[in-house]
């Protein structure tokens, strides 16, 4: 029992460090992305150049991670992937600071790189953070880390728009300084990540190795990726509602920051409380969020007035948050941890490819209707909830069978 409640203890203590780990790194990579846009354009570089930069960054950063995911798992490197990643990912923000207008150019490498370096570093990640979820429950364990991730990435563009207040100087230095001091974050985050590792060198041994079906071919899986690839293809991104609040003029430019603030308190609400739900209900959790995620562009795009805003976007928020707290754990428990990095990496990029396709086709559809639009994500977030229900039937028959 005191054995027992002691790698108890210390699960809880390794999900602290890694949880201080995503709160300084969303702090540094949030704050630096919520000015990318504006500080290219100042140092010369056009509107297309600075869409094209996020796209690439982000399929980038997506693609990668089923090619770490398996690197992870082959070398069983996780801490060392974990070091690199975030290592390329954080440091290359403050070198931002040094960049002249004449090498525009440079900046766009440095932004690229940011996102190689997350790509690098988050299967791993999800990888160790899953190898306590035994001892804790895997949606406690994600959503605990979801909430410590949303609270960095709500004080780092926080932290920024303060420093380009209080700035004396030109608008670029604004940008530069900002830059500089997310470094000194960038640092801790560095030096926070290296105790943890010599603190648990081996945080695969939190948890037994269990009798699961094999990754490839199994059908389970398969299905999971189908339904959170359809999740994926029906949840309209944020940036693309603010678009919409921007071009319509149904709410004043000022209060969509504010806007995104609720959706990530809201973000951070959900994932404990579905997290926890995911623990006791299972796959069912799941089926619930993305009935309520899916109520969201109905509401935001049909409803006329600040209230259908202020609704959709709190039902965006749920959905963002159910979704970063159960995707993961999900695998946590579906997959041996021997393969856990590969089908971390598997999902991010079935995910991410999924929310680019999906965006795309939003995109499109916006210039012909808004109710095609609307039509289009309820439609494929149904898909998405009958396949998680298929998912749900499936992985009791396994079970069932396992027992008899």
């Amino acid at each position: 029992m005191n054995t027992k409640r002691n790698i108890r203890k210390q699960a809880i203590i390794f999900l602290m460090f890694i949880g201080i780990i995503s709160l300084l790194s969303d702090f540094t990579h949030e704050g630096a992305r919520s000015i990318y846009g504006p500080y290219l354009a100042l140092i010369g570089a056009s509107a297309f150049l600075v869409s094209f930069t996020s796209g690439l960054g982000e399929f980038i950063g997506q693609s990668l991670r089923i090619v770490t995911g398996i690197i992870a798992d082959k070398t069983k490197k996780y801490w060392a992937m974990m070091i690199i990643g975030y290592a390329i990912n954080l440091l290359a923000i403050p070198l931002l600071m040094f960049v002249d207008a004449s090498i525009w150019e440079v900046a766009i490498v440095l932004i690229l790189l940011e996102r190689v370096g997350k790509g690098i570093r988050a299967p791993a990640k999800s990888a160790l953070t899953s190898f306590i979820a035994p001892h804790l429950g895997a949606g406690k364990t994600f959503a605990l880390q979801e909430m410590m991730d949303q609270i960095g990435a709500f004080l780092g563009p926080l932290f920024v728009f303060l420093i380009l207040n209080l700035n004396q100087g030109s608008e670029l230095d604004g940008y530069r300084l900002a830059f500089g001091l997310l470094g000194i974050f960038a640092i801790l985050t560095l030096v926070i990540l290296v105790i943890s590792k010599f603190k648990y060198p081996h945080p695969e041994e939190f948890e037994e190795q269990k009798k699961f079906a094999p990754l490839k071919g199994n059908r389970s899986f398969m299905l999971y990726m189908l339904a959170i690839s359809f999740i994926a293809f029906g949840f309209i991104d944020y940036p693309f509602l603010a678009y919409h609040l921007e071009t319509t003029g149904n709410i004043e430019a000022i209060y969509i920051p504010l806007l995104y603030a609720l959706a990530m308190g809201v973000d951070a609400i959900s994932a404990l409380f579905f997290g926890y739900l995911f623990d006791k209900i299972n796959i069912k959790a799941l089926q619930i969020s993305t009935f309520i995620a899916m109520l969201s562009a109905p509401v935001f795009f049909l409803i006329d007035g600040t209230v259908g805003i202020i609704i959709g976007i709190i039902f965006w928020g749920i959905g963002m948050g159910a979704q970063e707290s159960i995707l993961k754990a999900v695998i946590s428990k579906s997959v041996s941890k021997d393969k856990r990095g590969t089908a971390y990496g598997i999902f991010y990029t079935v995910f991410g490819l999924s929310w680019f396709i999906g965006s795309s086709i939003v995109g499109a559809l916006y210039s012909i209707s808004i109710l095609a639009i609307v039509i289009f994500s309820v439609v494929m977030e149904l898909l998405a909830i009958i396949l998680l229900i298929n998912f749900e039937h499936h992985s009791k028959n396994i079970v069932d069978k396992e027992k008899a």
